[in-house]
C-alpha cells in the first residue's frame, strides 16, 4: 500500500490500562472518584471566586480561569475513557480522536501559559507592590488571558491540521488512554518529518519558553525577598507565592517525568501511566493546594457556604 494514499481508515482503538476484565470495575471507580473530585474542587474555587468580591483581584481572576481550565483539561480525556470502560469497547472513532487531541492541547497549553501569568503577576505583586494596581490593571489581566486562549488555539490548530494530512496504514490500537499527538505521529505510515519539526519546535517555543519566564520571575522575587529586613515581612511576601509554586512544580515535575520514563523505558504502558499525573491527578490536586493554604480562599469557601445554607429553600406561599 502506498503511504500517501488516503487509507481511509475510520476508527482506532484505545487500549488504556489494563484488559483484565476483574480490573476494570477498579479502574474505573477510581478514574470517576478522581474526575469527580477534580470538577467539584475546581468548581468550588471559581464560585468562590465569582461569589466574594474579596477575591475579584488579579490573583484570584487568574485562579478561577486555571480551574476552568483543569475541568476542561480533565474533562477531554477521562469521560471518554469511562465510557469504553462502561461499554465494553475500546474504539475511539477518526474524528474523535483527532477532536480529543485538539482539546488535549489546547488545554494544556492554556494550562502552561495561565501558570506563567500567575507568575507574573506575583513577580509584580512583591517586586513593584505600590505600582501594582495600577500595572496588573483589569483591562491587562483580561488581555494576558485572551492572548493565552488565542496562542493556545492557533498553536493546537496547527498541530491538528498537520495530523489530518498523515495517512495511517491499518487500524491502530494506541496504547494509551486517549489520542496524544506523539502517539498519532508515531503510528503514521506516511513522511512524519515536519509534523516532528513542528511538535518539537512547539513543545520548546511554547513549554520552555513560559518555563524560563517563570523561572525568571521567582528569580526576581526571591532576590526582591532578601532585600525585605523584617523575618516576618519575608514569610508574608513568600507565603502569597508558596501556593503557585507548588502548582507549577507539580505540572512540570510530573510532565518531565512521563516523557523521561517514556524515553527511558520504552514500555506504552509505563507512558500511559505515568501520564495520569499530570493529567488527572495535577488537576484534582490544585484546588486542595489552593484552599488549603490560602487563608482568603478558605474563608471565601466558609462565606460561600453560609450564604448557601441561610437561603434554604424558597418557599411559595
Amino acid at each position: 500500500m502506498d503511504p500517501g494514499n488516503d487509507t481511509g481508515i475510520s476508527e482506532f482503538l484505545l487500549k488504556g490500562f489494563s484488559e483484565e476484565p476483574e480490573q476494570q470495575l477498579l479502574i474505573f471507580g477510581f478514574f470517576l472518584s478522581m474526575y469527580l473530585i477534580t470538577v467539584f474542587g475546581n468548581l468550588l474555587i471559581i464560585l468562590a471566586v465569582s461569589s466574594d468580591s474579596h477575591l475579584h483581584t488579579p490573583m484570584y481572576f487568574f485562579l478561577a480561569n486555571l480551574s476552568f481550565v483543569d475541568i476542561c483539561f480533565t474533562s477531554t480525556t477521562v469521560p471518554k475513557m469511562l465510557l469504553n470502560i462502561q461499554t465494553q469497547s475500546k474504539v475511539i472513532t477518526y474524528g474523535g480522536c483527532i477532536t480529543q487531541m485538539y482539546f488535549f492541547t489546547l488545554f494544556a497549553g492554556l494550562d502552561i501559559f495561565l501558570l506563567t501569568v500567575m507568575a507574573y503577576d506575583r513577580f509584580v505583586a512583591i517586586c513593584c507592590p505600590l505600582n501594582y494596581t495600577v500595572i496588573m490593571n483589569p483591562r491587562l489581566c483580561g488581555l494576558l488571558v485572551l492572548v493565552s486562549w488565542i496562542t493556545s488555539v492557533l498553536h493546537s490548530l496547527l498541530e491538528s491540521l498537520m495530523v489530518l494530512q498523515l495517512s495511517f496504514c491499518t487500524v491502530l490500537e494506541i496504547p494509551h488512554f486517549f489520542c496524544e499527538l506523539n502517539q498519532m505521529i508515531q503510528f503514521a505510515c506516511s513522511d512524519t518529518f515536519l509534523n516532528n519539526m513542528v511538535m518539537y519546535f512547539g513543545a520548546m517555543l511554547l513549554g520552555g519558553g513560559p518555563f524560563i519566564g517563570i523561572l525568571y520571575s521567582y528569580y526576581k522575587i526571591v532576590s526582591s525577598i532578601r532585600g525585605i529586613s523584617s523575618a516576618q515581612g519575608k514569610y508574608k511576601a513568600f507565603s502569597t507565592c508558596v501556593s503557585h509554586l507548588s502548582v507549577v512544580s507539580l505540572f512540570y515535575c510530573t510532565g518531565l517525568g512521563v516523557y523521561l520514563s517514556s524515553a527511558a523505558t520504552q514500555s506504552s504502558h509505563s507512558s500511559a501511566t505515568a501520564s495520569v499525573m499530570y493529567t488527572v491527578v495535577t488537576p484534582m490536586l490544585n484546588p486542595f493546594i489552593y484552599s488549603l493554604r490560602n487563608r482568603d480562599i478558605k474563608e471565601a469557601l466558609l462565606r460561600f457556604s453560609g450564604m448557601a445554607a441561610t437561603k434554604g429553600p424558597i418557599v411559595l406561599g
